[in-house]
């Protein structure tokens, strides 16, 4: 499809999977992106291989501080932010009798306040200019319990409660929740329960491509001002759960 998005769009985890597909489908579809994650050089290589319009940050969701500091050298360099794409994330599943605290805390850092942390850099300025939209990727985890998964699970409810929230605050900001199915990316490669890991790789044998969600932000987004999509949830359609 012809590039339409004349938007600058900030992807959050752009280094691999989905927001690295992402990347990919937006820049091709003509926005400016600001992408950031953990992991700089790979960053780097990508804003390269797309070209001027796409810039590039290191960024910890979880540090509020950086995220702001993103927020603003996105506008340094374009001028504006009109999108937020919430994506990056952790699955460190394993059984609550496990006592994996460590795991629960990183989990509830980056998928809950990591997302607070972006709506708290970019709703400010669009409340000021009465636009803006934020697209949070969370899961089918957001609409289901399972075992191993429960503070996962709990992380993704609290990222459609949030979403859900701002679409009610705010009549002027749009609010997207996308809920991928099982997708081949490196999400739960830290796992450190050996049975649950064998149990994602199982999973994993029926799985969507990270640009099957790539497209779902780009359809949420390309929609016109006054057409909010709420909620995505994206399955393969073979797909058990």
């Amino acid at each position: 499809m012809a590039g339409n998005i004349d938007k600058v769009v900030l992807i959050t985890g752009a280094s691999s999977g989905i927001g690295e597909a992402t990347a990919r489908e937006l820049a091709a579809a003509g926005a400016r992106l600001f992408i950031g994650a953990r992991r700089g050089e790979r960053l780097k290589a990508l804003a390269e291989e797309l070209g001027e319009t796409v810039a590039w940050r290191e960024l910890d969701v979880t540090d509020g501080i950086d995220f702001d500091a993103f927020a603003e050298a996105a506008e340094a360099r374009f001028g504006r932010v009109d999108v937020l794409v919430n994506n990056a994330g952790v699955m460190p599943l394993s059984p609550l009798a496990a006592l994996k605290r460590d795991e629960w805390k990183r989990m509830v850092d980056v998928n809950i306040h990591g997302v607070l942390n972006g709506i708290a850099a970019v709703l400010p300025r669009f409340v000021v200019q009465r636009s803006g939209h934020v697209v949070n990727v969370a899961s089918v985890a957001a609409h289901m319990v399972m075992p191993t998964a429960a503070v996962y699970c709990a992380t993704k409810h609290a990222v459609r409660a949030i979403t859900e929230g701002l679409r009610q605050e705010h009549d002027d900001v749009r609010s997207t929740l996308i809920s991928p199915g099982v997708v081949a990316t490196e999400l739960g490669h830290d796992i450190t329960d050996p049975e649950v890991a064998a149990a994602l790789t199982g999973w994993r044998k029926k799985s969507l491509r990270p640009d099957a969600i790539a497209r779902a932000v780009r359809y949420a987004i390309e929609q016109p001002e006054g057409v909010d999509i709420n909620e995505v949830i994206v399955r393969l359609t073979a797909a058990d759960m």
